[in-house]
């Protein structure tokens, strides 16, 4: 932003840095970038540690039952629906089930691979620090390493979900239609189409950056930024990919079979009404208020000045159009995400639900830090105060919603990966904390904004908050991972109690879905399906409910079954065809 951070203000202790570094020393960034995203990867694997089995159901489990099959093993279900369906993150983390290997190998190999493509948020950070908002290299580094340990950035890489790699996809699309904006060409505007189609291959989410993309280019056409050849450039990628989409799920067939609700009728019903915009407009207005929070206020410092740069004539065109580009995204996927989890769900909607809005969370982060240490100090104070005010005209808003709720005997689900982050920092690991959040985001505000005004203290102050993130995410995985874990993994494992390779296995629906879901993962030959009561013909070995004493106890002798042994804890047993 030229004016807000493109133009730095003079300061004798923090000198512009020479034209050109010696040579010897032109290595230095290079290769600290390559240490910090091999210690990012290492960092990740070792949050990762405990989680052998999933955790996040049912998402978790369709992905790598759609990864497995695309990787020439057997399929099984999937919670998406047919409009909604995409297979790009299966196809991403399908050589994991290459091979014959153990559940919990493949399942390792999934999180490696989040762990690479996740850590990338640090390089990516350090070039979006540089090129979009000029900073030193100091100040880049740092910057990139608050933005690559955030929790939001951090959390997903942990479990085979897609938002593992969104992240990076993010920062990667806004350099890309910066550079394009910049020096425009063909080759720059295929790099934004391909990510872009990458997008929408990904996730229902990508359809978003596909409206805004077209709007993109439409608008750079019509205002000759453009030429027809690098409109062409920037379409025809994302036709293509969508054709890839396409293509795999043919592939598919009817090996994953879909058992999630369509968009239809039920998410015109919930908009289409005086309530049901105001409920939409809370949801969306919470998830923008979980940005500034996760952030330190530094996305609401970024949204007022992105909002100044927009309204002010001249500056850098490039900085202008990727702010608006990722404004128009903010706000869409968290409107997006709103109308389409309140058509498609039969539960009790969400206190909030972070996990849409989490990957725009790196980048708003990077340019609220930009404004931090470049634009003169008034200046500051008014973003600043602009940040204050949304969260805690945020934090009552939200208080008023819960409040209303609870008066007509409602209550919003807050389940534990709506906004794992903001649990940790507010200690509300069973209830909403608005105030609380908001104190949190206008302290650690307030105090950046103070440390600022001495040089020297900038770059030890940054690396504080890379301390607090770490710290942070150890907290999760202390607080909410490790318990999930326990409560999750059936033991003993299947092979233990003699399951053998090419056994037909069947599951009951007496069995919890979660422990079900997590014993069928063991069975890596073959599609697990379920049934109620009476075992198919064809059963080999069969999972049922064990409570001993109670109604609901399944007697796997009266179908000719032994059982081969359990948990009565957990209330299931496996039993084999005598």
């Amino acid at each position: 932003m030229t004016s807000d951070v493109r133009e730095r203000v003079a300061d004798p202790a923090d000198p512009a840095e020479a034209p050109a570094a010696p040579a010897r020393r032109r290595w230095l960034v290079p290769a600290l970038l390559v240490l910090g995203w091999l210690a990012g990867v290492a960092w990740r694997m070792w949050l990762a540690r405990h989680v052998a089995l999933p955790i996040a159901h049912t998402d978790e489990d369709s992905y790598l039952n759609t990864a497995r099959a695309l990787a020439g093993g057997p399929g099984g279900f999937s919670s998406e629906n047919g409009p909604l369906r995409r297979v790009g993150y299966p196809m991403l983390i399908s050589p994991a089930f290459l091979g014959e290997r153990d559940f919990t190998d493949s399942y390792r190999l999934v999180q490696l691979i989040n762990a690479v493509v996740n850590a990338t948020v640090l390089p990516l950070a350090y070039l979006l620090a540089r090129r979009l908002l000029a900073l030193r290299r100091s100040y880049a580094l740092v910057a990139a390493a608050v933005a690559a340990t955030l929790p939001a950035t951090a959390f997903y890489a942990e479990v085979a979900m897609i938002d593992a790699v969104l992240a990076p996809l993010v920062l990667a699309w806004l350099l890309a239609v910066h550079r394009w904006v910049a020096r425009p060409g063909a080759l720059a505007a295929a790099t934004v189409g391909t990510l872009v189609g990458a997008f929408h291959l990904l996730h229902s989410r990508g359809l978003v950056i596909v409206a805004v993309h077209a709007g993109l280019v439409l608008l750079l056409l019509v205002r000759r930024r453009a030429t027809l050849a690098q409109g062409l450039a920037a379409v025809l990628p994302v036709l293509a990919l969508a054709l890839v989409n396409a293509a795999g799920i043919r592939l598919l067939g009817d090996r994953v079979y879909l058992l999630g609700n369509p968009p239809g009728g039920g998410t015109v019903r919930a908009v289409a009404s005086g309530q049901g915009l105001l409920r939409l407009g809370a949801a969306v207005a919470t998830q923008l208020w979980y940005l500034v929070v996760i952030t330190f206020g530094m996305a609401g410092i970024a949204w007022a000045a992105a909002v100044r740069e927009l309204r002010r004539r001249g500056g850098d065109p490039a900085v202008r159009w990727t702010l608006g580009v990722a404004l128009v995204t903010s706000v869409g996927v968290a409107g997006g995400a709103s109308v389409i989890l309140a058509g498609i769900t039969t539960k009790p909607l969400d206190a909030i639900y972070g996990r849409y809005v989490q990957m725009l969370a790196p980048f708003w982060l990077l340019v609220g830090v930009g404004v931090l240490l470049t634009v003169a100090y008034r200046v500051l104070l008014a973003r600043a105060a602009v940040a204050v005010a949304l969260l805690v005209g945020g934090a009552a808003l939200i208080a008023a919603r819960l409040a209303y709720v609870a008066s007509r005997g409602h209550e919003l689900r807050y389940g534990g990966f709506g906004a794992p982050d903001l649990m940790a920092l507010t200690g509300g690991w069973r209830e909403f904390r608005p105030f609380t959040g908001a104190a949190v985001g206008a302290v650690a505000c307030l105090l950046l904004v103070a440390a600022v005004r001495v040089p020297r203290l900038r770059v030890p102050v940054l690396a504080a908050l890379v301390v607090v993130n770490l710290g942070t995410m150890q907290v999760i995985t202390d607080r909410l991972v490790r318990p999930m874990v326990a409560a999750t993994a059936p033991t003993p494992r299947l092979a233990d109690l003699g399951v053998r390779p090419g056994e037909r296995v069947y599951a009951s629906v007496g069995v919890h879905y979660i422990l079900r879901f997590n014993l069928s993962h063991q069975v890596t030959w073959s599609d697990v399906r379920w049934f109620s009561d009476r075992p198919p013909a064809a059963a080999d070995v069969v999972f049922a409910r064990w409570a001993p004493g109670a109604p609901d106890d399944w007697d796997g002798t009266r179908y000719g079954f032994v059982r081969l042994g359990g948990n009565p804890g957990q209330h299931w047993a496996a039993w084999r065809r005598g």
